[in-house]
């Protein structure tokens, strides 16, 4: 048998208003008079004679009801699996799949021109030949900044992505080692390099870990020391506009390169 308090939650969970038992239940408490059936009607008893000295007995006081206590039914709760597939969602939802990005493809190629180095990209993807407008522009800027016009070509043209097929990779963060690396091991064996010139978004970006916002800007870069940003050969010949702004920044730098080969000499 269960006690007085869940009888009535489960009552009111099955939308039971009014109920009466079989048989006296335990631990109840006392029915409303309104709910109990008429009581059959007495006989009314012969008339007895009470001796004087007899006083009437007194009706026993009716019963007071103790408050109905207010029972709260218990809800249901959702299952265990439902609850972990709620609380799994949002934390799927808040860490996506990281996707590899795709490969950048750039052409670089090293060069000498007196106590500068310069890291140009090539627009063709090609080596420059001597008719090449990039390479005559190239010539152009060097005279302009007091340096031998015809440069030396140090190392092998840096093509990325290295291998065409594969599970190696070859995502951003791999080409930025790869040319800090590749352009750290040919200064090594050079002469000292007063400036590094990068030519173009891809050598600024892998090289000096910067974009066009640091075009005509001067960078120190770890590894590779003090290094000049430019816009591309081939932007340059698209915007001329831009050589305005290289002049201006290539005289604030010119001393760097100047003084560099007074001491060599």
């Amino acid at each position: 048998m269960i006690d007085e308090l869940r009888r009535r939650a489960y009552l009111s969970a099955m939308q039971v208003v009014s109920w009466l038992p079989r048989q006296v239940l335990p631990f109840a408490a006392p029915a409303r008079p309104e709910w109990l059936p008429p009581a059959p009607a007495e006989q009314e008893p012969e008339p007895q004679v009470r001796p004087a000295a007899a006083q009437p007995i007194a009706a026993p006081a009716a019963p007071v009801e103790a408050p109905r206590p207010r029972v709260e039914v218990p809800r249901p709760q959702a299952t265990p699996r439902a609850a972990s597939v709620a609380e799994a969602a949002p934390t799927e939802a808040a860490e996506p799949v990281a996707k590899a990005l795709p490969p950048p493809r750039f052409t670089l190629q090293l060069l000498r021109a007196g106590s500068c180095a310069l890291l140009v990209e090539l627009p063709t993807g090609e080596a420059f030949t001597r008719r090449d407008p990039a390479y005559l522009l190239l010539k152009d800027l060097l005279r302009a900044a007091g340096l031998p016009d015809a440069p030396q070509v140090i190392g092998e043209p840096v093509r990325w992505p290295l291998l065409a097929r594969g599970s190696l990779d070859q995502g951003p963060h791999a080409a930025l080692e790869y040319v800090q690396s590749f352009v750290a091991a040919q200064l090594e064996q050079q002469e000292r390099c007063a400036c590094l010139w990068l030519l173009g978004l891809p050598a600024v970006r892998y090289a000096g870990e910067a974009d066009e916002a640091a075009y005509n800007r001067e960078l120190q870069i770890d590894g590779l020391g003090a290094a000049w940003a430019l816009p591309g050969l081939e932007l340059l010949m698209d915007e001329p506009q831009r050589k305005a702004e290289l002049w201006q920044s290539m005289r604030r730098l010119m001393p760097r390169w100047q003084t560099a080969a007074v001491e060599n000499h």
